[in-house]
């Protein structure tokens, strides 16, 4: 028969019992402290969809302004050659005009600056650069559209084809000329700046000439204004 199990008692544990205990948690406790240092601090927390957002239009803004930065300088630089090519072909079109009549103002060598610069011969044929940026094209405005007369890489070719609109020009200027003429204008002006001028009449003698006409008018107006009264009185008051 086995031995009964000993009985409960309901004093206090003894002391060895009680600092067992009290060792075994606070050993629990170390450990748990060491693994938790060992692990580490808790990871930060992801962010979320909006800062992702926010980062992601940064980053884009930022390389939009270094994009348009460079295409600014790509287009200036483009810009810059087209001018220089437009003043090589000025200085080569100079001589021909140098040519014409004094007494002609058609013709102006300009270059205009400008999103799509131009070189003016006058006031509607230019020279502007192709798209290829290294073509000529010489272009005049008609009352019905815009045509183009002549398109070249050459400098020597588009000399000629401005020379040849120069004549035509100057042809059309003399044609101009000669029908304003024909019809009267320009020889209606001719006689009047060819006409004698009268004399302008000056001296005193003229000058008492016009103060006893102006007299005279003056005496004549205040004797009719009397006659005009008495006749007046007469008519309306003594009648």
């Amino acid at each position: 028969m086995e031995d009964p199990l000993p009985k409960r008692t309901d004093g206090p544990r003894p002391i060895w019992l009680r600092r067992r205990a009290g060792s075994d948690r606070l050993t629990t406790v170390l450990a748990a402290e060491a693994a938790a240092g060992r692990a580490g601090p808790e990871p930060a927390t992801a962010k979320g969809p909006t800062e992702q957002r926010m980062a992601t239009l940064a980053t884009a803004l930022r390389r939009a302004r270094m994009e348009n930065a460079d295409h600014s300088a790509a287009v200036a630089d483009l810009r810059a050659a087209e001018v220089v090519r437009l003043e090589l072909l000025a200085d080569a079109i100079a001589p021909v005009l140098a040519q014409a009549p004094e007494d002609c103002d058609l013709f102006d060598l300009a270059i205009s600056p400008g999103e799509r610069p131009r070189l003016f011969i006058d006031c509607i044929g230019f020279v502007e650069m192709d798209r290829d940026r290294r073509t000529y094209r010489f272009l005049q405005d008609t009352r019905h559209a815009r045509i183009v007369l002549c398109e070249s890489a050459d400098i020597d070719e588009m000399v000629e084809a401005a020379t040849n609109y120069v004549a035509h020009r100057l042809i059309e200027r003399e044609k101009a000329l000669a029908i304003d003429y024909a019809s009267g204008g320009a020889a209606r002006v001719v006689r009047e700046a060819t006409a004698p001028k009268p004399a302008p009449a000056s001296g005193k003698a003229f000058q008492a000439f016009l103060f006893f006409v102006e007299l005279l008018g003056s005496a004549a107006f205040f004797s009719l204004l009397a006659v005009l009264a008495m006749w007046a009185y007469r008519t309306y008051f003594e009648g």
